[in-house]
């Protein structure tokens, strides 16, 4: 579990820089200053949790079961947020109006709140925790 999560973030960490340089150096001048802010509010995210899971995968007292689905919460999440995201902002470019997927972007982000709520679950629950004295 520990390798498909590492290889997740590291992928998602790849594409996140792609698509930050993407942002500014390919869209800068082709779509406005706020859809720019928004697709690197989508690119930020990416990152973020890029790095949650490079840093979850790590956790001994995260049981597979809970790696899993913490998995699968920041992934789904970043689909549905970041990607909305940058279709949303790009629209102007591809000539496709993706305004009907706009309520997957809120419930992306409730997935990504739910993946923090899941670690933040097992952590309060562990009695060993590393940091504890």
């Amino acid at each position: 579990m520990n390798k498909k999560i590492l290889i997740t973030g590291t992928l998602l960490g790849i594409i996140g820089v792609i698509l930050g340089a993407f942002a500014s150096h390919g869209l800068k001048n082709a779509i406005s200053e706020a859809s720019l802010r928004s697709f690197e509010i989508g690119v930020k995210y990416q990152m973020y949790h890029a790095f949650f899971l490079l840093v979850i995968s790590q956790f001994s007292f995260l049981s597979s079961n809970n790696k899993k689905t913490i998995l699968i919460l920041t992934v789904l999440g970043i689909i549905l947020f970041s990607l909305s995201i940058y279709l949303l902002t790009t629209s102007v470019l591809t000539g496709i109006n993706f305004k009907a997927i706009g309520f997957l972007t809120p419930i992306g982000g409730l997935m990504l709140i739910l993946a923090w709520l899941l670690l933040l679950f097992a952590i309060l629950k562990e009695k060993n925790i590393l940091f504890e004295k």
